[in-house]
């Protein structure tokens, strides 16, 4: 190993230990305490937006504890949640004991009588109404119906919902659903009960057995059409399609079946009860509610044009939301994965030429977005978490897994997916677990390639020039970096005869800001280009000098 070598394994190594300590989001997170299960009993009605609700909050204690916090918005104005009674459940006994809050904010501040011992559990019950002022659409929908819509990213569950609003505590739920019987309840999990309670009042009880992060519990209340898409394994994907679209919505999202299948036989097995492609108001084109996606309502079209964004989604149930980001700045394991796998999936169903048109375009939004703001994909400055959803973290990082197959191989990449999808499945992770299994399946050091790609901004720019040299029979090239730093990667260099077609490949290593290269050719290739399978997230041009 070169003196170089040395000081930037060195450097990558303290970095990447200064980024983990200061890479905390700024949720004040609570390690003495975990939320097992949550059950959510709400009404819903058509004379008003107001809400009212019972919460059931299952809650383990690590610690001695003298109080516990929840997440849950207070009233400002007309919105907001008031909180009418919190008490702690004796279901053994069916009876409650009431305790001391706070509610300020968007906190709710519980006081214990006595404080907790290590592995205590204590049910909270907490009774409250209002009206959402987010997280819980309640709106009409394009056709004027009525409608109700969880729309909790990244962290808007807490508008409606008394919780643990940050994806690291995970939990069981149960939403039981009290409105009028002309609607349809969707949400998490499997179909306990559907009951007519009386006249014009239905209630619906959906139960989610895996745990889950609030982001992604929700329900959708609507006059939907619903209809049985397929199976994969035994997984039902059913589609929840408004009924002016039932024709056309059918047709668009039985397509979800193909994904899901294919990331089941690729990565492992699927986490849930169901697969439901329902049609809502959601704010984004798609939300990967687990078990439950809601997609934007003109999504349907009819045509099918949707695919990517079906593949899209679904992916999001094995990274995101099985595997969760255990920290915000750490969402590139959901956004990167969920874009990488989307165009894995179009690579298997149209060809590896389909993956290269995705990645080129995909380089390019990365690029656009770069030139306006300058950041790392690991971006620790960020305080308002919508603002993480930006090409940083989908396009820069599903590059970054595009890479990292490139300079592992085919083989140890998707066994090291498989490996980490195993070891992380319903729980939660940060990029430095992803880095530690990814290493258990190669023999090479990942850090440098995590350091430079993941926890530095910006991308390789080079000017390459060449001459052929007839004596020596060889390719004379020269390789100059355009930036304040020397990105270490490997460049193909493809060779092409008159009519453009591909006479052969070198793979050079590239570690300096300027680099010479010999490379044997019997003949002059008619020109050289770069990266022409479209691995390395660069800008470059090359030119052959004449003499």
């Amino acid at each position: 190993m070169s003196r170089y070598l040395r000081t930037l394994f060195t450097l990558a190594f303290v970095q990447l230990l200064a980024v983990f300590v200061a890479a905390q989001d700024h949720y004040p997170r609570d390690w003495q305490t975990d939320v097992e299960h949550y059950r959510f009993e709400l009404t819903l009605s058509d004379e008003t937006d107001e809400i009212s609700g019972i919460a059931y909050v299952y809650v383990r204690f690590n610690g001695a504890m003298d109080h516990f916090s929840l997440d849950l918005t207070g009233k400002n104005g007309a919105k907001g949640m008031t909180v009418e009674q919190v008490a702690e459940w004796l279901p053994d006994e069916n009876e409650t004991t009431d305790f001391n809050y706070t509610h300020s904010g968007d906190r709710l501040d519980i006081q214990l009588p006595k404080p907790t011992a290590n592995g205590d559990r204590i049910i909270f019950r907490i009774r409250y109404k209002g009206i959402p002022d987010d997280g819980l659409i309640i709106d009409a929908n394009k056709y004027g119906d009525r409608t109700f819509f969880g729309d909790n990213w990244p962290n808007r569950a807490h508008h409606w919902l008394p919780c643990v609003d940050h994806p690291s505590d995970k939990a069981t739920v149960d939403f039981v659903v009290t409105a009028p019987d002309h609607y349809q309840v969707i949400a998490n999990g499997y179909q306990v009960e559907e009951s007519n309670l009386r006249e014009g009042i239905k209630l619906t009880h959906w139960q989610e057995s895996t745990p889950i992060a609030t982001k992604v519990m929700v329900i959708g209340a609507a006059r939907f059409a619903v209809q049985h898409a397929g199976w994969v394994e035994n997984t039902a994907v059913t589609s929840w399609i408004y009924p002016q679209d039932r024709e056309k919505g059918f047709y668009d999202y039985e397509e979800a079946v193909k994904p899901l299948d294919f990331f089941v036989h690729h990565i492992g097995p699927y986490s849930y009860e169901k697969l439901a492609n329902v049609q809502s108001k959601t704010r984004y084109g798609g939300m990967e509610n687990a078990g439950n996606i809601f997609y934007y309502e003109n999504s349907v079209t009819g045509n099918r044009g949707i695919e990517s964004l079906l593949a899209h989604e679904i992916a999001h149930q094995w990274f995101g939301n099985s595997v969760s980001e255990k920290d915000w700045y750490h969402v590139w394991l959901s956004e990167g994965f969920a874009t990488y796998f989307t165009n894995l999936y179009l690579e298997h169903t149209y060809g590896f030429d389909r993956l290269k048109e995705q990645m080129k375009a995909d380089r390019e939004t990365a690029f656009r977005f770069e030139s306006r703001k300058m950041a790392p994909i690991v971006d620790t400055t960020v305080r308002d978490y919508n603002r993480l959803l930006t090409p940083n973290v989908y396009q820069r990082g599903g590059w970054v897994l595009h890479m990292l197959r490139r300079e592992m191989g085919d083989e140890a990449f998707w066994e090291g997916i498989r490996k980490y999808y195993r070891q992380y499945r319903n729980s939660n992770a940060l990029t430095s677990d992803f880095r530690a299994v990814m290493e258990t399946c190669t023999i090479k050091d990942l850090g440098p390639f995590f350091q430079q790609w993941l926890y530095t901004a910006g991308h390789p720019k080079v000017s390459v020039t060449w001459t052929y040299d007839e004596a020596q029979k060889a390719i004379k090239l020269k390789l100059v970096q355009n930036g304040k730093m020397a990105f270490h990667f490997p460049l193909d260099i493809g060779f092409q005869d008159v009519d453009h077609n591909r006479t052969g490949t070198e793979t050079i290593r590239v570690d300096q800001s300027s680099q010479e290269f010999t490379i044997p050719a019997a003949e002059k290739p008619a020109r050289l280009v770069l990266d022409p399978d479209v691995w390395l997230l660069f800008e470059g041009i090359i030119e052959e000098l004449r003499n």
